[in-house]
């Protein structure tokens, strides 16, 4: 069955796990121990990949309603600027955990950023090409002539003539104008651009709420092109000191996201007053809800979110070295510690 046709309950009712309890003691970075049982937390730091949008709602879901802490986390979550400056963040141990977009993740550790993947949540790609509704582009084909805002060196972008290739349209015969991502929007609202190329359930539901109108979406995944995007990340000495608090880490996060799938309006009010430049609640709960669907692939519909498997880590590998954001295909191994899968006990 196609993950995108699931109800919301079943997916719900698939992901929620029965957990271990794991408690701790002291404080996070270079002193952070693996959870005990003596009933304490320790805190974790979290840097998201930007300012706070409805993708993260299971992260205060997860704080408001006790599921990290009954892991052993006391959980203090931070925006970021972009998940390459995460990743470096993580990197340096400026934070415990980082939460960023894999195509930026991978390109760092070939950099020698010290950091690895403790499982990507976000399986298929939000990429898509976002143009208003009320226009003439309806398919991939509609592209030809019309100018499209990028950001250069980002993978949406990157990955654009992969996309444009496998839906056979030639790469150019599109226009395409790099701007930065608040340049995008601005360019698609003022009507200076057709369209622009990002995060489906991010900027789309923005540039709805501030146009007042419906938004259409032309996904890569709809072409058969599919990569990860953003999950967890630690810092490789992190994996090697605490691997029980990273662990611990991954399974709250995957109990959090799949109790946030069951109760989306709860799971965004959650967000309420947490950060000053916090979308409105309407959009938020789009974005939640335009996430869902992205939370698996057909090899991990049914699992527990966060849950990875190895094909589906060769296949991101590949649409990314052959779109030369990587030299070459190397074992995901180099960027995935498979051993973190979500795990519960009765």
């Amino acid at each position: 069955m196609n993950f995108r046709t699931r109800t919301l309950t079943s997916i719900g009712a698939a992901a929620v796990a029965s957990v271990l309890v794991l408690t701790g003691c002291g404080g996070g970075g270079d002193d952070a121990k693996a959870p005990g049982a003596d009933g304490k937390t320790t805190a974790v730091s979290l840097m998201l990949n930007w300012y706070p949008y409805g993708e993260h709602a299971p992260f205060y879901y997860g704080v408001q309603e006790g599921i990290f802490a009954k892991h052993g986390i006391d959980l203090k979550i931070s925006a970021g600027q972009g998940s390459t400056k995460t990743t470096q963040a993580t990197g340096s141990k400026q934070t415990d955990f980082g939460w960023a977009d894999t195509p930026a993740v991978l390109s760092n550790i070939d950099k020698g950023v010290k950091v690895k993947s403790v499982g990507v949540f976000l399986q298929t790609t939000p990429s898509a090409v976002q143009v208003y509704a009320d226009s003439n582009i309806r398919t991939p084909a509609d592209l030809v002539g019309k100018t499209i805002a990028v950001s250069a060196g980002d993978a949406p972008t990157t990955t654009f003539p992969v996309y444009l290739d496998k839906a056979g349209v030639p790469a150019d015969q599109v226009i395409q104008q790099s701007l930065d991502s608040a340049g995008k929007m601005a360019a698609m609202l003022s009507g200076r651009v057709d369209g622009l190329i990002g995060f489906a359930h991010d900027q789309g539901p923005t540039i709805a709420n501030k146009s007042g109108k419906e938004v259409r979406y032309l996904r890569y995944s709809d072409q058969g092109l599919n990569f990860f995007s953003n999950g967890l990340i630690a810092n490789q000495a992190t994996i090697e000191s605490s691997p029980e608090l990273v662990q611990a880490m991954v399974n709250a996060t995957s109990e959090a996201f799949a109790a946030a799938v069951a109760k989306p309006e709860a799971a965004v009010a959650a967000m309420e007053g947490k950060d000053p430049q916090l979308p409105p609640t309407q959009v938020l709960l789009q974005q939640w809800q335009q996430t869902i669907p992205l939370l698996s692939t057909p090899e991990t519909a049914g699992k527990a979110p966060g849950t990875n498997v190895e094909a589906n880590w060769r296949a991101t590998v590949e649409v990314l070295s052959n779109a030369k954001l990587l030299e070459k295909a190397e074992d995901p191994a180099k960027y995935w510690d498979a051993k973190f899968t979500p795990t519960s006990t009765p």
